[in-house]
């Protein structure tokens, strides 16, 4: 049987799109030590650590040996987790299990990125060296020349989501004119959060829409930076959870499910695949099974707060729906009648969410800690004013095929 766990600190370093004031090691050690002190907690209490971030585009391999050091790890059993941009999701559900199986009483996850270091930011925005070093290395593979062409020219994440985009447009019948409207709306939740990155307070949609179009439906107002951060949370067991913290986020039920069939597009896949990119599958059998978890029958009921990664906006209407927060097709007009912002019926990334910082190999663990923020009624001028029993984390990385859903509550689940 696995026992209870619940978040008892949170900590995050402010987001920028240049820390150089700070190294790698000294950003994540400013993340676990605001975690340690918010939980009341020593390094000398913790038992391990679970650690991660895009090594490749943080430009360092292994950093959890450099890193060690400024975080208290050496002596600690430490576990380093890469799941693509999941890789915060899957750290964050790694500490949990680390708990909730017996191993250890507390754990510390700390997830990070630091894209100024390196010259890998066009892994969102798909700059042009981006795209040229594609072309070449798929070249290598021997792919046909159409499939080259699209690989290397879709322009990396962006040009993932913009195929999202357009499905779900057409299904749904939503208008580039309600991603102007989530877009507005994470710069403003993001202007209440003093740890956000893009922060523009009283965004209009008007203001998104003057912003340039970079491929339909998107606009440069609609995309997420690159952010260096870093984020950190205490995870500790039910019986030291109750002494050291008034009101533990509990870990309800947690899930994670790869959608490869994402990656079979046309020849080079090698099978049928997914012909509609916004289905995810994946979201939705990671949501189910962590609602099962929780006890939660009713999402849309018993739900209280989302925080969606949602590097864009058309992410966060689709994925409300795969997480069961809205019916199929119905998320855009809930939003447009003020159902997801922070005051709302189901407010969705009142942090601002990944579309308003993104570093990336700590923004699905800065869903989690977010959501617990929320849980805890910790999370200063960006907390919901309504009472939040339940709060999911959502997390997605590659091509939109790994994703961890993450269920955090005021009390624990029903014991397993």
């Amino acid at each position: 049987m696995l026992r209870n766990a619940a978040i008892i600190g949170c900590g995050q370093t402010k987001h920028s799109g240049r820390r150089r004031d700070v190294s790698q090691a000294e950003l994540v050690s400013e993340a676990v030590h605001n975690a340690l002190e918010d939980a009341q907690v020593s390094m000398k209490e913790v038992n391990a650590l679970v650690v991660g971030n895009m090594q490749g585009f943080g430009g360092v391999a292994q950093p959890e040996l450099w890193i060690g050091d400024w975080i208290g790890a050496p002596g600690k059993p430490v576990l380093r987790i890469a799941t693509g941009g999941t890789t915060g999701g899957s750290v964050g559900q790694g500490g949990f299990y680390a708990v909730m199986s017996g191993l250890y009483d507390i754990v510390v996850a700390t997830a990070w990125e630091k894209h100024s270091d390196s010259k890998e930011a066009g892994a969102t925005t798909g700059l042009l060296h981006v795209a040229l070093a594609n072309f070449f290395h798929a070249f290598g593979y021997g792919l046909s020349m159409k499939n080259l062409l699209a690989t290397s020219a879709v322009g990396a994440a962006a040009g993932v989501a913009a195929y999202q985009a357009r499905f779900y447009m057409h299904r749904s019948g939503c208008r580039s004119e309600h991603f102007d409207m989530v877009a507005a709306k994470c710069r403003r939740n993001a202007a209440r959060n003093k740890y956000a990155h893009l922060q523009w307070p009283n965004c209009t949609p008007e203001d998104i829409h003057k912003t340039d179009v970079i491929v339909h439906p998107f606009r440069m107002g609609h995309v997420c930076p690159a952010s260096d951060g870093a984020s950190a949370i205490v995870i500790a067991c039910e019986n030291i959870a109750l002494k050291k913290c008034k009101r533990p986020a509990w870990v309800k039920g947690l899930a994670s499910y790869s959608d490869e069939e994402n990656q079979m597009q046309s020849e080079s896949g090698g099978g049928v695949g997914v012909l509609d990119p916004s289905e995810q599958m994946g979201a939705r059998l990671s949501a189910m099974k962590a609602y099962a978890q929780a006890g939660i029958k009713d999402p849309q009921q018993e739900i209280d707060v989302a925080e969606i990664y949602q590097p864009f906006p058309s992410q966060e209407l689709f994925f409300s729906e795969k997480l069961g927060l809205f019916d199929e097709g119905k998320a855009w007009i809930a939003m447009e009648k003020g159902e997801t912002e922070i005051n709302g019926r189901m407010p969705c990334d009142p942090s601002g969410g990944v579309n308003a910082t993104n570093a990336i190999g700590s923004s699905a663990l800065q869903r989690i800690l977010e959501a617990g923020l929320q849980v805890m009624g910790k999370a200063e001028d960006h907390q919901v004013p309504k009472k939040v029993r339940n709060a999911v984390a959502h997390g997605w990385g590659g091509v939109t095929n790994y994703v961890t859903v993450t269920v955090l509550g005021e009390t624990p689940a029903p014991r397993r």
